[in-house]
């Protein structure tokens, strides 16, 4: 069991559990193990979060220390780094994000030189050598030095604009940028595309990013959608790598519902290599339905965006993504990326010359309960007699057109119990018993 990575890279609380001496020991072992022992160069970008300019310059460190370059690209979207890194030949990429955590924790996410996510075989060979390192370091002129590339985004920003060649004359936008990485970059990217666009939460300061705003808050875009009489509204998490929609009825689309969207246009097509697209278990049964009703069907991965990308690529998939809000169109990008999502789903629209709403229809929502609950310990739960007879108990209640699953963080000190039913009322009485049950057992209180 891996050590520091989780199912999004190293995750925790900036200067408590990740340190600058922890990201300097990340950087140097990244360096090493990606390179392979040759010279080369690690791109760095960060989200606007204060404690990312301790981690970059610890990250620095650490590179540099093993004789490899550096260029830095300042703030910018998780998945513009895993573009550059490509784009630029560099032999890694490393994004500092915590993605939609709060302000006191972040995280380091590591790219390959192709711009795809480590597989869990490369972040063991990276733990490996943090823990044990006894690699000569180089001295003099042989370290490694630093180049800053802020203007590099640019190529990200036409990359895009010529994946998704979209005219947005006419219409008229909503942008919640969480305060996250995509402030500069979002609204611009519509407007050169013609949209109206009224940016909001875009002024990040270090301190409030994700701050009762972007994509894990959708009440405010939907507010500001309505308010500025926008025809659509976009929310985007810290990092720009996920997004939440808002229709021109106010309705909010997650994940799920811009899956089937995007997806069951292709279908039609003929245009899913074997009819089918990747989801997670916390994806609505309805989206399966879905495309079971269009010929299509739905293969499931474990939560979390790296799952579904190696979903995808085992199984020759080009779409795939969470409820969440993280898509992956493979055949334009390596990772999850918000602003390449709003342009696809703003590109359906013009396509098929039908409302958001009325697009959304293609998919019936099932009754669906997500409840996050902060515990104490997130270990031992799956030993645990008393939550096992609940959650066996509620499983059979909800059995057969219901569904139950139980969960920990693969970033977060929670248990996440997710419930389906068609009958809400049903629903709710179920997740309530195995949530209180979680909450007593394991330490915590309950946070939906």
């Amino acid at each position: 069991m891996l050590k520091f990575f989780g199912t999004d890279g190293i995750r925790g609380v900036a200067n408590s559990e990740l340190t600058a001496e922890l990201a300097l020991r990340v950087g140097r072992a990244a360096a090493l193990v990606l390179s392979n022992g040759n010279s080369g160069t690690v791109l760095i970008g960060r989200d606007p979060r204060l404690s990312g300019q301790m981690l970059e310059g610890a990250l620095v460190a650490g590179v540099t220390s093993t004789g490899l370059d550096v260029i830095l690209v300042g703030v910018v979207p998780t998945p513009a780094v895993a573009y550059l890194t490509k784009e630029l030949g560099c032999s890694a990429g490393i994004m500092i994000s915590a993605s939609h955590n709060p302000l006191q924790d972040n995280g380091i996410k590591v790219f390959g030189c192709d711009g795809f996510k480590l597989s869990e075989e490369l972040e063991a060979k990276i733990e490996a050598f943090i823990d044990h390192d006894d690699v000569p370091r180089p001295i003099g002129g042989s370290v490694g030095k630093v180049t800053d590339r802020h203007g590099a985004v640019e190529l990200y920003v036409e990359y895009l604009k010529e994946q998704v060649p979209v005219d947005l004359r006419g219409l008229r936008l909503a942008v919640d940028c969480a305060n996250g990485a995509t402030s500069s970059l979002a609204a611009r990217i519509f407007r050169d595309l013609g949209a109206e666009v009224e940016s909001f939460f875009d002024q990040p300061n270090g301190v409030n990013i994700n701050h009762g705003c972007g994509s894990t808050f959708p009440d405010q875009i939907q507010s500001l959608t309505e308010k500025t009489g926008a025809d659509l509204g976009f929310a985007f998490d810290g990092d720009g790598d996920r997004i939440l929609a808002i229709d021109e009825r106010g309705g909010i689309l997650n994940g799920d519902q811009i899956l089937a969207i995007i997806g069951l246009n292709l279908l039609r097509q003929n245009r899913l290599p074997g009819q089918k697209v990747i989801a997670t278990a916390y994806s609505n049964g309805g989206l399966r339905q879905a495309f079971v009703q269009s010929g299509g069907d739905v293969i499931y991965a474990k939560p979390g965006d790296r799952y579904v990308l190696e979903s995808m690529q085992r199984s020759g998939c080009v779409l795939g993504g969470e409820q969440s809000g993280h898509i992956i169109f493979l055949e334009n990008s390596t990772t999850g990326d918000g602003i390449l999502s709003a342009l696809k789903l703003l590109e359906m629209r013009q396509l098929q010359g039908r409302p958001l709403s009325a697009l959304a229809e293609a998919m019936v929502v099932f009754p669906q309960t997500l409840v996050n609950i902060p515990v104490e310990k997130k270990e031992g739960w799956q030993e645990n007699q008393r939550i096992q007879v609940v959650i066996s108990q509620a499983e059979r209640e909800l059995a057969p057109l219901g569904r139950l699953f139980v969960r920990a963080s693969g970033t977060e000190p929670m248990i996440r119990v997710l419930g389906e039913h068609p009958d809400a009322a049903v629903l709710q009485t179920c997740v309530d018993l195995v949530v209180r049950t979680i909450r007593e057992e394991q330490g915590g209180s309950r946070v939906s």
